[in-house]
């Protein structure tokens, strides 16, 4: 399929270039720039989504695979018409269901606590019996709804002012795939499964991330907002005296993809933010998950950011706001077999903030760093990342990751990064 779709690609551009105003209101808006934006592409060296064939999505889709979706339904029905595909949202998109309706069994959460209270329950045995089957049957009727699958050659962007609320796109085994100019609200677990296994005293955990790239290759994830909206994990209350979690991830890159670049997006006061690699089996992910993650802008966001393995992970012109050293975990997460370049990035910090605290190491052995800046209040200075981390942790990380990246539009001056990145970040601001 991808190859009909480069076939078609010039043909669609050369088409979109000169489109009339009644062309264009097949993309929702009436104007030519509706179509210009569906049929944009990553830019050549952009990160590692253009390696190989590049990242073209659903550019080279017919007027008759132009969608424009307004609500849970349409976007579902777009997902599955022929490809490539380009699909306009419009507006505010949510799954138009709550909790409630999902519930079968008999599950309720109060019936849940009582029956898995680790005094009554304990904590070597993960959770078995009617009441976790009716939370897993539960969970499995919001898995069938609130989870949308996004095939091969496609473009999701988002009109002015669209969002998508309480809805997972699943960009599962496929390729060539572009989601931009989205805001992504509340991906939240209605039944979190309590495991009292999980670390010392036990985890609760959730299902939905806002962007799940499973399997897949060639993947851009460009100028997003992503949000838990009104629903923060920082207001949920404590169960078993661990947070109740109800959100997962807001982009997650895992289980062997491969070739994704993450550029100009807002990640917002969220907790596991970017998780690229979800085991330390490399039989699924070795050799894989080569992802470049550039001018986002990470605020108030708690760890994950991202937290990586096995891949060559390029990091470079983030801005990292954090204002709070009681909510904050990590930074970049070091894990097993990754190789991260961390460059030219720009780390604002409370004064209650640790810098030795910005690298978390997950059984990785070395991190190249280069160029980072670090602000703690008025003052701006050079921050060596690896250096200040070895400072107060053993064992050492090594500072060579084995690699140069060679794949990138240009590499901003970090001085620059704060002021370009807090403008330009985000839904909204596609040029």
């Amino acid at each position: 399929m991808r190859t009909k779709a480069l076939i078609l690609l010039a043909a669609a551009l050369t088409m979109a270039a000169h489109a009339s105003p009644a062309d264009a209101s097949t993309a929702g808006r009436g104007k030519p720039v509706a179509v210009e934006l569906g049929r944009q592409v990553l830019p050549h060296g952009d990160g590692w989504a253009s390696a190989g064939t590049g990242t073209t999505g659903g550019a080279a889709a017919p007027p008759g695979n132009v969608h424009t979706v307004t609500d849970r339904d349409e976007l579902a029905a777009a997902l599955a018409s022929p490809d490539p595909r380009v699909i306009y949202v419009k507006g505010a998109l949510d799954s138009g269901r709550t909790c409630d309706d999902y519930v079968t069994g008999g599950y309720t959460l109060a019936g849940y606590l009582a029956a898995y209270d680790p005094a009554v329950w304990g904590r070597d045995a993960e959770p078995s019996g009617p009441l976790e089957n009716a939370r897993a049957a539960s969970a499995a009727n919001q898995t069938a709804h609130v989870v949308l699958k996004v095939p091969s050659d496609t473009t999701i962007v988002g009109l002015p002012g669209a969002v998508i609320r309480h809805l997972n796109l699943r960009v599962d085994k496929v390729d060539n795939v572009i989601i931009r100019n989205l805001r992504f609200e509340d991906a939240a677990d209605c039944f979190p499964q309590w495991d009292p296994t999980d670390g010392d005293t036990g985890n609760w955990n959730s299902l939905y991330d806002n962007i799940s790239v499973t399997g897949s290759t060639h993947v851009w994830i460009d100028r997003n907002t992503f949000t838990d909206g009104d629903n923060p994990d920082s207001a949920q209350p404590l169960y078993f005296g661990r947070p109740y979690q109800v959100h997962d991830g807001q982009a997650d890159i895992t289980a062997g993809s491969d070739f994704a670049t993450v550029s100009w997006n807002a990640f917002t006061g969220h907790d596991k933010t970017m998780l690229i690699g979800s085991t330390n089996n490399p039989a699924t992910d070795a050799g894989k998950l080569s992802v470049t993650v550039h001018h986002n802008h990470f605020s108030g966001a708690l760890q994950r950011l991202p937290r990586v393995r096995f891949g060559k992970v390029h990091v470079y012109d983030n801005y990292y706001e954090v204002p709070d050293a009681s909510t904050f975990v990590y930074a970049i997460g070091v894990g097993v077999q990754s190789q991260i370049v961390a460059e030219n990035n720009y780390f604002r910090l409370s004064r209650a903030v640790d810098p030795a605290g910005l690298l978390y190491d997950w059984g990785g052995t070395a991190l190249t760093a280069r160029g980072n800046l670090l602000r703690v209040g008025g003052k701006e200075r050079p921050i060596d990342l690896v250096g200040v981390y070895n400072a107060a942790h053993d064992p050492d990380l090594g500072a060579d990751a084995g690699w140069t990246p060679t794949l990138h539009t240009g590499i901003d001056p970090a001085n620059t990064v704060r002021r370009e990145v807090s403008r330009h970040a985000g839904a909204g601001h596609l040029k």
